[in-house]
């Protein structure tokens, strides 16, 4: 297992990393998301040996590595710029770190076979790499890194430079590779999609601090927390007025007074910030919850994402037209609390 306990780094004399710590077990691939400079390539450069933390322990297998040498530590890398040899075919690419291990020549050639089969580049031996296309290139990349069988393997942003749907067919691999190799992983990306796709556990990274953990769905169905609820995108952020109901809690705000889904305890009348889903919203005939202009449709992956007037948007299965009053109902877990607003 890897341990990160407590990091800490300053950038141009402003914290960067604020006592970072997790773990990652075997087999476990987990994703450090969030946005730019949030500190996230600089604490997998401490991971690996390239930056020094000013505080704080690395450990694997519960031995401190703080302080060894990158290549001693047994970790693979993998950049978006690829940083491939261009003077070099894909074999000698691949085979590089197995060389300055050691290895004999015959074994060496039957481990490259071997992981050039698992990124699905066989026959690929003596190609330039400069004639490859980019998604070629960045599963070279993959296979040298997982050539001297690493205790963690990380991606640094990896997939960044690529086109969508390229993009999407490598994550899908590089799951099903991760998972069958057993080694731990760590995934960096601003991309949620991204960190979704590929992640057993996604680590919310903000102002230097952890700010959520967890599995994927139980992130975006709970996320907990108002800059993470904002950075996902999972709704409508809103604030309002707790109020006590009779069946269940309400939140008062600007648009009306609705149900709440809360589990958290509040005074009568303090400010609460809460996050509307926008699929659990329905347009009706007749008198609803609200009643609010359409202001534009954009078509999403076989539904559509109204803009409204008030600031919200929702999922509709039919495109209404803009300048369209809607009449919307609400379901009554609609509205999730997120805390405190602050």
């Amino acid at each position: 297992m890897l341990e990160v306990i407590d990091i800490h780094k300053t950038y141009a004399g402003e914290p960067l990393l604020r006592g970072v710590s997790f773990h990652v077990d075997q087999g476990e691939t987990v994703c450090l998301l969030g946005p730019s400079g949030s500190g996230k390539s600089t604490l997998l450069r401490i991971i690996a040996g390239l930056e020094a933390p000013e505080g704080g322990r690395v450990c694997w297998q519960g031995e401190d590595i703080t302080h060894r040498p990158p290549h001693l530590r047994r970790m693979g890398l993998v950049f978006q710029d690829y940083a491939l040899f261009p003077h070099l075919n894909v074999a000698e690419n691949v085979a590089f770190g197995l060389r300055m291990q050691g290895w004999p020549p015959a074994a060496r050639a039957e481990r490259v076979r071997e992981v050039l089969a698992q990124v699905k580049l066989s026959g690929f031996e003596n190609r330039r790499v400069t004639e490859l296309s980019g998604g070629e290139q960045q599963r070279v990349a993959l296979a040298r890194a997982l050539a001297p069988r690493p205790c963690v393997l990380m991606f640094d942003e990896a997939l960044g430079s690529l086109d969508r749907a390229l993009r999407e067919e490598l994550l899908e691999d590089l799951r099903r590779l991760l998972h069958s190799s057993d080694v731990a992983a760590i995934y960096v990306t601003h991309d949620q999609e991204e960190a979704a796709a590929i992640a057993d556990r996604i680590l919310i990274l903000h102002e230097g601090k952890i700010v959520r953990s967890g599995p994927p769905a139980q992130l975006w169905e709970n996320p907990g927390h108002l800059w993470a609820a904002q950075f996902l995108g999972v709704g409508n952020v809103l604030f309002g007025r707790w109020r006590a109901g009779s069946d269940h809690p309400l939140v008062e705000t600007d648009q009306g007074t609705f149900p709440l889904v809360c589990s958290h305890a509040h005074a009568d009348g303090e400010t609460i910030a809460a996050v509307l889903r926008p699929t659990k919203v329905e347009a009706v005939d007749g008198a609803g919850d609200l009643c609010v202009r359409v202001v534009d449709v954009v078509f999403q992956q076989e539904r559509f994402k109204v803009y409204l007037e008030n600031g919200w948007y929702v999922y509709l299965p039919r495109p209404p037209s803009p300048g369209t009053v809607l009449s919307l109902r609400l379901q009554m877990d609609a509205i999730q609390c997120l805390g405190d607003g602050r």
